[in-house]
């Protein structure tokens, strides 16, 4: 409220004070009895995004696109293969460390719960018998199941988060989560009778990327982006090029994708466990470098980071669309070099248009249905 200058403010005297006449001045229409507790709240400003994140989420997802894409046409290019290696012992790490350090905040309450059930139970579903259904009819695969308890191709990640989630509680209890994490994910590499319910090798292995995730705090990531880290991420990224560039064709890619055991590899036992650690230190190292020379402004792709989760959901059809339509046998100079840089931009472009607001907006009755039908009134209060 305005109120007029102490000078125009003459106080009168008591005998001259009238509560029934109300002051009639254009700048000071209160009373000053009026107790402060009786005016109206002020509206909470809205909740904004933060800039870096969204760049995280947008640049992990283009990665995690393009890998996906180099997959038909890496088997005779060596360096395709390390650059996919490189890529696959990040990026997917990179997006668990940051939804783990987004779920910091969970705590099973009602809110949180219809959050969960809406934003991953339910595009699971979805999703799940919308890969199997194009399974069975576009690759003319009539036996293909469709089960709930088996997660096909890209849905696994979103059983494992509904886990991990659900046990946030139990990790932020901890005294010492992540290394009971690790613990769990060595034994779980180790460990053939784990059976494919639920992807649980997965969801066990990469299990201590999202407890790391709930551990960060936002300091944390300012140190990630100092200049002299960002300026150790270029020495650090040549020699996992060169590194991979080496071990291209001695070392198996099950290692990446986590979803075996040692023993299912054809390897000891114990090599599960070591590989687990080695695995998981060079993911946090890499993701590091990745962390420092993301943007922290906003850029021309910064709103595209709120729809990552269609870009993620998306582009496993057009991907697996142009294996079953034999694109990759029929077109061979897609499998020359010029070929896969155009594999690769075509898969950016294409996960870029995914992750737009009117995709998301088409989306968002799977992605982000409201459902208070099936819930109790008072679950949308935190």
């Amino acid at each position: 409220m305005f109120h007029a200058p102490k000078v125009f403010q003459r106080a009168p005297l008591p005998s001259a004070t009238r509560e029934s006449e109300p002051r009639r001045t254009m700048t000071a229409t209160a009373s000053p009895t009026v107790p402060v507790a009786n005016k109206p709240p002020a509206a909470a400003p809205a909740k904004q995004r933060d800039a870096y994140f969204d760049n995280v989420k947008y640049l992990a997802i283009v990665l995690v696109a393009v890998a996906h894409a180099w997959e038909p046409v890496m088997d005779d290019s060596r360096t395709v293969r390390a650059l996919y290696m490189v890529a696959y012992t990040f990026h997917m790490p990179a997006f668990i460390i940051v939804s783990g350090y987004f779920s910091r905040s969970f705590d099973m309450s009602a809110a949180k719960v219809k959050r969960l059930v809406t934003g991953v139970v339910v595009p699971y579903v979805v999703f799940e018998t919308a890969y199997s259904l194009f399974k069975r009819y576009a690759d003319d695969s009539p036996d293909h199941p469709i089960s709930l308890l088996d997660p096909w191709y890209l849905t696994w990640f979103l059983v494992a988060l509904f886990i991990w989630r659900i046990t946030t509680p139990l990790w932020q209890t901890l005294r010492h989560p992540l290394p009971v994490a690790l613990v769990i994910a060595m034994l779980a590499s180790l460990s053939p009778t784990i059976s494919n319910d639920l992807d649980l090798q997965r969801v066990l292995q990469f299990l201590p990327f999202f407890v790391l995730g709930l551990q960060l705090k936002p300091e944390h990531f300012q140190l990630v982006r100092r200049r002299e880290v960002r300026m150790l991420a270029i020495p650090l990224f040549a020699g996992a090029v060169l590194f991979a560039y080496w071990a291209a064709p001695r070392m198996q890619l099950g290692w990446f994708y986590r979803s075996n055991s040692a023993q299912e590899m054809g390897a000891a036992w114990w090599v599960g466990a070591v590989m687990t650690l080695a695995m998981f230190g060079c993911a946090v190292l890499l993701t590091i470098g990745f962390l420092a020379w993301v943007p922290r402004r906003r850029m021309w792709f910064t709103a595209l980071g709120a729809g990552t989760i269609c870009g993620y959901l998306l582009h496993g059809f057009l991907i697996k669309g142009a294996e079953y339509a034999g694109v990759f046998d029929t077109y061979e100079w897609l499998l020359t070099p010029g070929g896969r840089v155009l594999v690769s931009l075509v898969a950016a472009s294409a996960v870029t248009l995914l992750c737009t607001p009117p995709v998301r907006r088409v989306l968002r009755p799977v992605t982000e249905p409201e459902m208070n039908w099936a819930f109790r009134q008072g679950t949308n209060k935190t």
